[in-house]
């Protein structure tokens, strides 16, 4: 592990990230050899390192002060199966447990079948970290995995965050309504330009319905 903290400092002094708009994903203009990205968020990108395919390293691209309260809130969760695990963090970044899956916004795109099991998955981890004193929020079809059959979250940056957030319920609500009685049987492929205007259109529309 020690190794893996030292290579994990290098590539935070040395990776390059920017924000351009506060509410999209962070980029990535460089990142040394042999490391690899594996995804952007509006706070941070997420790096693997072929030595150690079972870690990642998410390095900070904005308000790095939110770094903080995002091992606060590991430390709340403890070890949850709806969750990974921060092992160690730096100025920028933490070291966390990768989790391998795929992203419910992913599964739409690629046509893979989304099993209801993963929703009530998620249902109990957000519950449990309730009762950890926490704020679950931002949870959303790229922030959900399906690993080995199971709802994972990956994203905890906004649980310290007293404040609420329809996300989960909204994309539950469709997920019953729309997508288990007409598209779970026959899962349709839909292309990122369709997935991203529907999340640009339901971002327009929670803020004209806050409002009103």
């Amino acid at each position: 592990m020690n190794k893996y903290t030292e290579l994990a400092e290098e590539l935070t002094q040395e990776a390059r990230i920017i924000s351009r708009n506060p509410g999209d994903p962070v980029e990535v203009l460089y990142a040394p050899e042999p490391w690899k990205l594996l995804g952007c968020g509006n706070y941070a990108a997420v790096f693997v390192h072929p030595e150690y395919p079972h870690l990642v390293v998410k390095i900070y691209g904005r308000n790095h002060e939110e770094l903080l309260e995002e091992i606060s809130v590991y430390r709340q969760l403890g070890e949850h199966q709806g969750y990974s695990q921060c092992y160690g963090y730096g100025e920028r970044h933490l070291i966390l447990k990768r989790i391998k899956g795929i992203t419910l916004y992913d599964c739409l795109h690629k046509g893979v079948k989304i099993p209801e099991k993963v929703i009530r998955d998620v249902d109990e981890a957000l519950r449990y970290a309730q009762k950890r004193g926490l704020f679950p929020r931002d949870v959303h079809g790229k922030n959900v995995m399906i690993s080995e059959g199971r709802g994972i979250i990956v994203d905890v940056s906004d649980f310290c965050k007293n404040e609420e957030c329809y996300k989960w319920s909204d994309l539950r609500k469709a997920y019953y309504k729309i997508y288990l009685p007409f598209f779970y049987r026959f899962p349709l492929r839909v292309p990122y330009p369709v997935l991203n205007g529907i999340r640009i259109g339901y971002r327009w529309y929670k803020r004209w319905k806050m409002k009103k």
